[in-house]
């Protein structure tokens, strides 16, 4: 007499194919631009995902300084950070940040999304942010992907967006 079991599959690390996706930030929301671009960093848009395995693709954002935010975040979201000198610890706001490192804004909302350990990091570099439409990642014949918003005043700040650029 046979039995039967009921095997689960788990990708090896061979099986893996990395594909190059570009995104364009202008007019998105800041938020559920990084929600979109954490999920394809970590794979999980893929079928064969695997939790303990790096399984995504690599994503890149132009058009960071084009992000937009929702309410009073330009003045009242704070990025914090600390020098581990005696009276380091610096609060510049959404704008100051903006002004100087605009990718940071995008790189820091995409690293809080992902897993804070080893396979994160891994997962993180494979993030490239730039600040205008230029990137020197043209050789990988990145696929454009297509983010939509779900709120209403979102989607129309987006598609007023995309109009005026056509």
């Amino acid at each position: 007499m046979t039995t039967l079991t009921n095997t689960t599959y788990s990708p090896k690390a061979a099986d893996v194919q990395r594909d190059w996706f570009i995104v364009d930030a202008n007019g998105h929301t800041l938020g559920r631009l990084a929600t979109e671009v954490a999920r394809m960093l970590r794979g999980k848009h893929k079928p064969t995902f695997a939790e303990h395995m790096d399984m995504g693709d690599f994503v890149i954002v132009i058009n960071a300084e084009k992000i937009a935010v929702t309410g009073k975040k330009t003045t009242q979201k704070h990025y914090y950070r600390h020098s581990n000198y005696p009276g380091g610890f610096k609060t510049p706001t959404y704008s100051d940040v903006m002004k100087k490192f605009p990718i940071r804004i995008i790189e820091t909302a995409v690293k809080g999304m992902l897993p804070k350990n080893r396979l994160g990091k891994q997962q993180y570099l494979k993030l490239k942010v730039y600040p205008g439409a230029t990137h020197p990642h043209a050789a990988q014949k990145p696929v454009a992907m297509e983010i939509d918003e779900k709120v209403a005043r979102a989607a129309e700040r987006l598609a007023a967006v995309r109009a005026e650029s056509a």
